[in-house]
């Protein structure tokens, strides 16, 4: 079921910069998310940045897209896109993008709908873009560790994780596995149309790469990240060492590309060189 935005103003907001930002979206991917999905509707709306919402919900069996649709707001700044069943989050955000640009969106906001990402955060994001940055992420270990309610075990895994990544794929970032970011629409257009296509978490260090290896500029914006208030995490075994096959998937490919464009110019000069010698020679 796809409620398309219909309505053709553009939303109010009090970010200030170089980009002006004009109808920015917040994508909230769900999965049996009805202990939260209301109050993060609530606490959204009542930013002082207006921003609309667009619920992307994998069928949950525990009725989450029915709330959504009963929200006294459903239909004005808060849309359903729900799916046939449970497709990953990587699908889940690109469908999100694609809406967003249907519907004229600038700006897409992604985030946990679990309270793990502060909504108060939101127009943090969007000012940093605002003010240059293609891609504004929120990252937990910017000004040093700044993880509320986890355990040692997770906290270790997550550190590990990004040693990791930063390791394999060479990206300056402090919490490249960071799941909070508001991305421009310049950026989103290119990531569709160079169809980045890895699904589950693996998905959020990819677009960082895409954008990197790109060009894009980035910034990463302090924030403070809490373990989920109600319900169970979807991180498991098999989407932790889907996530990790894709970081080595990247690194082989950056090393591959830095052979292939040294040995490039390795012929093109010894066929400069050559050349100077026949001419050489004929002279």
């Amino acid at each position: 079921m796809n409620y398309i935005d219909n309505s053709i103003h553009s939303f109010p907001t009090d970010i200030q910069g170089t980009k002006k930002i004009e109808r920015p979206l917040v994508i909230l991917p769900t999965f049996n998310e009805a202990d939260n999905i209301i109050q993060i509707l609530k606490a959204i709306e009542v930013l002082p940045v207006q921003v609309s919402i667009l619920v992307v919900d994998d069928s949950s069996p525990d009725g989450t897209a029915e709330m959504v649709i009963n929200y006294p707001s459903f239909g004005k700044n808060i849309f359903l896109l729900k799916r046939p069943m449970k497709s990953g989050l990587g699908s889940a955000y690109r469908e999100g993008y694609q809406w967003a640009l249907k519907n004229g969106h600038d700006i897409c906001i992604q985030m946990d709908s679990d309270f793990s990402h502060n909504p108060n955060d939101i127009p943090r994001l969007l000012r940093a873009v605002s003010n240059g940055a293609d891609i504004a992420i929120g990252s937990r270990y910017l000004n040093g560790i700044s993880v509320v309610n986890w355990p040692l075990h997770r906290l270790f895994l997550s550190l590990w994780a990004g040693v990791y990544t930063r390791f394999v794929t060479r990206m300056p970032l402090s919490d490249p596995t960071a799941g909070f970011k508001a991305i421009h629409g310049k950026l989103l257009k290119k990531l569709i149309k160079d169809n980045i296509n890895s699904d589950g978490y693996g998905f959020l260090i990819e677009i960082k790469y895409f954008a990197w290896k790109n060009g894009f500029t980035i910034k990463e914006i302090p924030i403070i990240f809490t373990e989920r208030r109600n319900g169970q995490s979807k991180l498991n075994f098999s989407i932790k060492v889907q996530s990790a096959i894709l970081v080595m998937q990247i690194g082989l490919g950056r090393v591959w590309d830095f052979y292939a464009n040294s040995r490039f110019s390795f012929i093109k000069s010894s066929s400069f060189k050559l050349r100077g010698l026949a001419h050489e020679k004929k002279t």
